[in-house]
């Protein structure tokens, strides 16, 4: 059974950190190496273009207390690349994950419960050929998980990947571009 959230004392809780830095090789190493260093583990890492042209997001989740998080993130924004980084829990952002179930066909067929649980949970079977099927679920990792769990107990997953969360924030603008625009005022003057 997969959970979510290990086993820690009540100050340690899940943060997941977005970095903003411009498209150059060997940034997410730096950044990478600040969580290696303070023995941090990544539990998940997502890097794709923003929505600013040149520049690319990282969205990184850990389990940490508050003090090492706003640690993290200031030795984050030290890297000269680093144009900002920002911390969040659950409550400030909008969150998805994707993930890929592999079902054997035969289990699908032979028990109804698996293609109730599918339907259930608002999954959809993506592929289906006489050796497997293929199912696809995006949403709250809670869900995911709850998807997987519920076919982990009846036997019917062979495999299971699950993406990193992607993630906006909950404010109407882009704190980078807030950021950006300050940037370009204060050289101006």
């Amino acid at each position: 059974m997969i959970q979510d959230k290990p086993t820690a004392d009540g100050s340690v809780k899940l943060y997941t950190i977005l970095v903003f830095s411009e498209n150059i090789a060997g940034i997410l190493n730096q950044v990478t190496a600040v969580f290696t260093r303070r023995q941090v583990n990544i539990e998940s890492l997502n890097v794709s273009a923003s929505s600013t042209p040149g520049v690319h997001k990282y969205t990184i989740t850990c389990y940490c207390t508050e003090e090492m998080v706003k640690m993290l993130k200031a030795q984050i924004e030290k890297r000269i690349d680093v144009l900002q980084a920002r911390y969040f829990t659950d409550d400030d952002i909008f969150i998805l994950e994707s993930s890929l179930l592999k079902i054997t066909t035969t289990a699908m067929l032979e028990n109804p419960d698996v293609c109730h649980i599918i339907r259930e949970h608002g999954a959809r079977i993506v592929e289906v050929n006489p050796t497997y099927s293929a199912v696809e679920k995006t949403g709250a990792t809670e869900d995911i998980l709850s998807l997987f769990n519920a076919l982990n107990e009846l036997g019917a997953v062979r495999q299971f990947a699950r993406s990193g969360r992607i993630c906006i924030t909950r404010g109407t603008r882009e704190h980078l571009d807030d950021y950006l625009a300050e940037r370009e005022k204060e050289r101006g003057e």
